[in-house]
């Protein structure tokens, strides 16, 4: 088994299927704001952001994953992003949970200035929806709450992957 996850991260098709779900996620957010109507927040925004982050990460290390600098590339944005994602989701279930009368999300999300999303890509990365609005659940969880599963997920896997790689007996780390 051990030996199995240690070659899968030199192949190609496991960094595609990293990809396609991260992918598969993207179209089901779409759905949820263009099929179902609903808007999306500014930190649903930021985790479909990273979302894409963690498909971007597929697509590199599905380049040429038999090289270090490849896959390490992979690595530390899948890393990146299911981390960052972990937490903006985090964040996100705190303000629907504690709803405070002096807190509100913004309206329009902070991209850099080099790469502003939203402006280049509205249909992709507009701020339709309010932060504490709990607009749909799923056995009696929030949208919120199920990124953070999503998320958790995504970070046990890379850890999984990650430690595997790095135990002694491996030839090559990472």
């Amino acid at each position: 088994m051990l030996n199995y996850l240690n070659n899968m991260t030199t192949q190609r098709l496991p960094w595609l299927v990293l990809a396609a779900i991260a992918i598969v996620f993207e179209v089901i957010a779409l759905y949820f704001q263009y099929g179902m109507g609903l808007g999306p927040c500014v930190m649903c925004i930021y985790q479909r952001t990273a979302i894409l982050g963690i498909a971007i990460a597929g697509l590199i290390g599905s380049i040429a994953p038999q090289y270090f600098i490849i896959r390490l590339a992979g690595f530390s944005i899948w890393g990146y992003s299911t981390i960052k994602g972990l937490l903006i989701a985090l964040e996100h279930v705190d303000i629907q949970i504690n709803p405070s009368p002096f807190f509100s999300c913004a309206f329009r999300p902070d991209f850099p200035s080099w790469l502003p999303l939203d402006e280049m890509l509205p249909f992709f990365f507009r701020v339709d929806g309010d932060c504490a609005a709990i607009t749909w659940q799923w056995l009696g969880w929030s949208m919120s709450q199920w990124m953070v599963v999503i998320f958790s997920g995504f970070t046990i896997a890379l850890t999984v992957v990650v430690l595997n790689r790095l135990r002694p007996s491996n030839q090559f780390l990472i």
